[in-house]
């Protein structure tokens, strides 16, 4: 029976399932429904989704990201500084490394626990359009980083329904087909601000968002006038930095800065993968 080792890792609540597929063990085409099977909490080994490291002419390696419904994503901010860290962990990458997605090449650097990520360059803007629902309208912000967000101001973020109306969000006729992810935040002070986040693939709220943090970081700048660097308080609790610079009111430089962490190494059955339950 075929054996495949893994490595469970988190980042700011973010936990990801990692493998070295540079070989091929696990096939690619079925990277949808493996990530769909190993996901699943408490029938499997549970995460919100399963990286795999592929082999790349362009970068240090390439990576592959299915979300926990099997959805395949451009880009994930905390999952790739998890990524950054395990191929330094395992001699894929030297601290100062790229990798290559579907969003483009990714930059990163990894100091220990801690690795700052560089996100593609965001577009597809829109800033204070209305978004009717249901005979209610929201003032919502739309904004891509590496993935489609909307950002919606609050004042009472504890008691915001994130799952709620972050679903109704996800799937208005608006972002269709593909769908997007919906970040509430708070202001809570010049240099921070608190955010909770629906996400598209996993369909519920997350502990933390990567490309969440920055589009909240980004949106609350352009729109409050909060500088960089950003504080980003997400609901695990931890504080991710988002830093950018702008020139000509372009953005130039984003990046995504926390730690990541190995949590445990295993080995993942064929009967999990392949079979039948």
């Amino acid at each position: 029976m075929t054996v495949i080792p893994f490595t469970k890792m988190s980042a700011a609540g973010n936990d990801f399932i990692i493998v070295d597929n540079r070989r091929g063990t696990l096939d690619i085409h079925r990277g949808k429904e493996a990530a769909q099977r190993l996901c699943r909490r408490k029938l499997s080994v549970g995460a919100d989704g399963l990286i795999l490291i592929e082999a790349s002419q362009t970068a240090d390696f390439a990576w592959r990201f299915f979300n926990a419904d099997g959805s395949e994503a451009e880009m994930c901010g905390n999952g790739g500084r998890c990524a950054a860290r395990f191929a330094h962990l395992n001699g894929i990458a030297p601290p100062l490394l790229t990798f290559e997605t579907l969003a483009g090449i990714v930059k990163a650097e990894v100091m220990g626990e801690v690795v700052k990520l560089q996100l593609p360059l965001p577009y597809n803007r829109t800033a204070d359009f209305t978004l009717e629902l249901e005979g209610e309208d929201y003032r919502v912000n739309s904004i891509t980083v590496g993935v489609p967000h909307v950002v919606l101001f609050v004042e009472d973020l504890p008691n915001v329904p994130v799952v709620e109306l972050g679903r109704k969000i996800r799937f208005a006729d608006r972002f269709k087909p593909a769908g997007t992810n919906v970040n509430f935040v708070s202001i809570r002070n010049d240099a921070t601000i608190a955010i909770r986040t629906y996400e598209r693939g996993v369909e519920d709220e997350t502990l933390a968002c990567g490309t969440g943090s920055v589009a909240s970081a980004l949106i609350t700048s352009e729109k409050r006038g909060i500088t960089s660097p950003v504080s980003v308080l997400t609901q695990g609790g931890e504080v991710l930095s988002v830093h950018f610079t702008k020139e000509d009111q372009k953005l130039k430089d984003v990046f995504l800065e926390g730690t990541a962490t190995v949590v445990y190494e295993g080995k993942l059955q064929e009967e999990i993968l392949y079979g039948d339950r």
